[in-house]
């Protein structure tokens, strides 16, 4: 089986692990591919190639031409156009299709949790639910910053790997370029240090990041937790046991 051709949709925690997984067995070649978003990503072994494909037609023609057998999809589970055009690139090739889908978070008890459907709704509900001057801890990358700028009052600190466009952060910003994971005692002091009001965050599911939950749970601070897009159709596992199980199985 060695030198048969895998595609990894990556950026995740869970397409870095399977890459180098694979790079110990040996037995796939694997390009990892990233949408650049990120300037200074971790290593990864194998192939890594960085930017779009061009849509639908442009990944299944490199699919075709790189002679691709499988592709795993293993973005982020907000990257829903990738993963969309993912599903009709390897539909339109014939190449099998296997996504990472981690599991969502869920609220336990004590959770104050306000579900809302994007960054948009997030900074409406904060205009109106805090006073002037409270802390807010944006949690959801670089790029959904925007929204927040329609709420002057308040004071934002973002937490992101990279900085995001000047022209899309709050007046009242405070950037903290981090990349996780966080641990529980050092979401407490982030708290307890910018005296954090309320916590935005998208729901990404994993343990990287979780941590925040459970801070955020212990100072009573409600979280406004922006939900998944819609599932696909496209088959499914958990982990990257579930993917390498997967990969082990005849086509």
């Amino acid at each position: 089986m060695a030198g048969r051709r895998l595609l990894i949709l990556g950026g995740t925690g869970e397409a870095a692990a399977l890459a180098r997984s694979l790079a110990e067995a040996g037995d796939w070649d694997v390009t990892t591919s990233l949408a650049g978003r990120t300037r200074a990503p971790a290593a990864l072994p194998g192939v890594v190639r960085v930017g779009g494909f061009g849509g639908v037609d442009g990944l299944a023609a490199y699919l075709r031409a790189g002679r691709i057998e499988r592709v795993i999809d293993a973005t982020h589970p907000f990257a829903a156009t990738m993963s969309a055009n993912a599903a009709a690139a390897c539909a339109k090739a014939g190449v099998p299709l296997l996504r990472i889908e981690r599991p969502a978070w869920t609220p336990a008890p004590g959770d104050r949790w306000i579900d809302v459907a994007d960054a948009e709704a997030a900074a409406d509900w904060l205009a109106g639910a805090l006073p002037a001057g409270a802390a807010v801890l944006l949690t959801l990358g670089r790029q959904e910053v925007a929204p927040f700028r329609r709420c002057p009052a308040l004071r934002f600190v973002l937490r992101s790997i990279e900085a995001p466009a000047p022209e899309d952060v709050p007046p009242d910003c405070q950037l903290l370029s981090e990349r996780g994971p966080f641990t529980l005692d050092g979401e407490r002091a982030l708290i307890a240090r910018h005296g954090i009001r309320a916590v935005v965050a998208k729901n990404a599911g994993g343990d990287a990041t979780a941590a925040k939950l459970a801070a955020a749970r212990e100072a009573a601070i409600p979280v406004l937790m922006i939900r998944r897009p819609a599932p696909l159709a496209t088959p499914a596992v958990p982990d990257v046991a579930g993917a390498l199980d997967w990969l082990s199985r005849p086509r």
